[in-house]
């Protein structure tokens, strides 16, 4: 499993240039981003309606430079997608609050993160939406899966492919 993306800077949906202000919290090996990326539990997807936001936690799967998620096959989520299939979404791991003094003010958070921006399809196709679940399922359990799932269970679910245009990694306390 390869991160061949564009890594750190690339240009977002809109176009623009990302910028990382703290250049020493930068993460720029690919397996590291991939290491967070596998070793995130919760992947927040961020979605846009009207230019308001709208982010979902979601369990997710990872594999060959695409998120995979799925969800009821109607709703906001849904609603959204279907006009606008540009998206941004975070993972983050290993985060702690650290108190450096009794003081708030000098308290900081130990965290390693990923944003990353790409575009969001509905998976139609029966068999693909198996192997997508499969990869879900597999990121949890930490093993290839591969299950026989109902027939009923395949149409009933809205399966989604985020395709992965950049990402950027950033850690802080490590």
């Amino acid at each position: 499993m390869s991160l061949s993306i564009r890594l750190l800077y690339g240009n977002t949906a809109r176009g623009k240039q990302a910028k990382l202000r703290r250049k020493d919290r930068e993460v720029k090996d690919k397996k590291a981003i991939e290491s967070i990326i596998k070793r995130a539990t919760v992947c927040r997807v961020a979605l846009s309606e009207n230019n308001l936001p709208y982010v979902v936690p979601v369990a997710f799967g990872y594999k060959d430079n695409c998120l995979y998620f799925h969800s009821a096959p109607e709703g906001k989520k849904i609603d959204i997608i279907k006009q606008n299939n540009n998206v941004c979404f975070e993972l983050d791991i290993d985060c702690e609050l650290v108190k450096k003094s009794e003081q708030p003010c000098s308290w900081s958070m130990k965290y390693r993160s990923v944003v990353g921006f790409g575009k969001v399809f509905l998976v139609q196709d029966a068999e693909e939406k198996r192997k997508a679940l499969d990869i879900i399922v597999g990121h949890y359990s930490g093993d290839p899966y591969q299950y026989p799932y109902p027939e009923d269970m395949i149409s009933n679910i809205a399966v989604l492919k985020v395709e992965i245009d950049s990402v950027t990694g950033k850690q802080s306390g490590y």
